[in-house]
C-alpha cells in the first residue's frame, strides 16, 4: 500500500493524469513520489470509483462509457484482421482507429493506452510464434481425454513417468532486456554464433509422484542427433531407472525408428506415448530448456564451447536438486500429474 498522501495531492496527481499531462514517470518526478506509488494510487483510486469523479471535477470526463468499453473489449476479441489489418496483433494506434471508426471519438496515443491498461486491463506482451500446421482442438483433446489414459495406465503399471525431448544450446547468447545509459546500446562479443552443443535431456516422475528427476546427454561439439543416439539416451534412462517406464515424447521420425522399435521389443518393460503434433509447449522437458536459455544463461557468452558445456552441466546438477522448479516445469506444461507434496 502507499503511503498516506494528502486529498489535495492525489486530486493534483490524478488529475494532471487524466488530462493527459505526462507519462505515470513523469508526474511521479514532477509531484516528487515513486512510479509505482503513482501507479496504485490511480488503480485504488479508479477501482473505487473516485477517479471519475476527479474528472469530472476538472472537466474531463471519460472518452468512452463502461457500455462502449464493453463493446470495445468485444470489438478486439475479434483480433486486428477482422478489423482490416494483416494480422491479429494489437498496437495502440490500431486500437485508437477502431474507437474512431466505431464510436467516431478522437483519441491521442496516450489515451488509448489508458483505454487499454486501465479500463480493460490489457498489458504489452510479446507474441508467441506457432506452425500454422498446429491442430489447436487435437492438443486440448489430448490434454483432456489422452493424457489422463497415459497417468492412470502408468499408476496401474506402478510405472515412473519419463518426458524426453532434444534441444541445443549455442555460444550466440540468448539475449534478453538489460540496463545501459540512455542512447548507448549494450554490444555482447561472441567468439562463434554457430558454435553448438546439442543436448538430450528427460524429466522422471517417480510412481509415488513424489520425486522428480531430471537426466541429460550432451553430444560431441557441432554433433546432431540420430535413431542410435537416442536409443543410447533411453537405455541409459532405463539403467538408472529400475521397474516399468512410460515415455512421454514428440513423433519426430528418429523417435519411431526401426532401431528404437526393435530395443522396446527387446526391452519389455517400456511403454512409449506421443504428444500430440507442433505442441512442444506439453512437454514438461521443453520448459527446463526454457528455464536454461532464457534465465539461467541468458545474455551468458562463453568463451568456447568447453566452458558452455561446464556451464551446463553445472546448472542441470544443480537443477536436480530443485525439486520445486523441476514441478514449476510439469505445471507449467499444463499437465495434471497428480504430484504429491508440491
Amino acid at each position: 500500500m502507499p503511503k498516506p498522501l494528502s486529498d489535495d495531492l492525489r486530486c493534483r496527481i490524478l488529475s494532471a493524469y487524466a488530462r493527459h499531462e505526462g507519462s505515470q514517470r513523469e508526474l511521479a518526478r514532477r509531484f516528487g513520489v515513486s512510479f509505482e506509488y503513482v501507479r496504485k494510487v490511480r488503480k485504488q483510486w479508479r477501482l473505487s470509483g473516485q477517479m471519475e469523479r476527479v474528472e469530472q471535477r476538472r472537466g474531463t470526463p471519460r472518452k468512452l462509457s463502461s457500455s462502449q468499453l464493453e463493446t470495445l473489449r468485444g470489438l478486439l476479441s475479434q483480433g486486428a484482421a477482422a478489423h482490416g489489418w494483416h494480422n491479429d496483433l494489437w498496437t495502440i494506434k490500431r486500437v485508437v482507429d477502431v474507437i474512431r471508426k466505431h464510436f467516431n471519438i478522437v483519441c491521442s496515443l496516450s489515451c488509448g493506452h489508458l483505454i487499454l491498461t486501465d479500463y480493460l486491463g490489457w498489458s504489452p506482451q510479446r507474441p508467441v510464434t506457432q506452425l500454422r500446421e498446429r491442430d489447436n482442438v487435437q492438443i486440448e483433446r489430448w490434454k483432456i481425454e489422452s493424457f489422463p489414459r497415459i497417468l492412470m495406465e502408468a499408476e496401474q503399471r506402478k510405472a515412473t513417468l519419463v518426458f524426453i525431448d532434444e534441444s541445443g544450446f549455442l555460444l550466440a547468447p540468448t539475449l534478453r532486456r538489460t540496463f545501459a545509459p540512455r542512447g548507448s546500446r549494450p554490444v555482447v562479443k561472441v567468439s562463434d554464433p554457430h558454435g553448438r552443443i546439442s543436448a538430450i535431456g528427460a524429466i522422471a516422475i517417480d510412481p509415488t509422484r513424489k520425486r522428480l528427476s531430471v537426466l541429460y546427454h550432451f553430444l560431441p561439439d557441432n554433433a546432431n542427433f540420430n535413431s542410435y543416439l537416442v536409443v543410447q539416451f533411453v537405455d541409459q534412462v532405463c539403467s538408472q531407472i529400475k521397474g516399468p517406464l512410460t515415455i512421454v515424447w514428440d513423433s519426430i521420425p528418429i523417435h519411431g525408428s526401426k532401431l528404437m522399435e526393435d530395443y522396446l521389443e527387446k526391452t519389455g518393460r517400456l511403454i512409449v506415448e506421443q504428444f500430440p503434433p507442433y505442441a512442444p509447449e506439453l512437454n514438461p522437458i521443453d520448459k527446463v530448456w526454457a528455464y536454461l536459455k532464457y534465465g539461467r544463461l541468458a545474455n551468458y557468452t562463453p568463451s568456447n564451447l568447453t566452458d558452455l558445456r561446464a556451464r551446463l552441466i553445472s546448472e542441470l546438477t544443480a537443477l536436480a536438486n530443485r525439486q520445486e522448479i523441476l514441478a514449476g516445469c510439469v505445471r507449467g506444461a499444463g499437465l495434471d500429474c497428480a504430484l504429491a507434496g508440491h
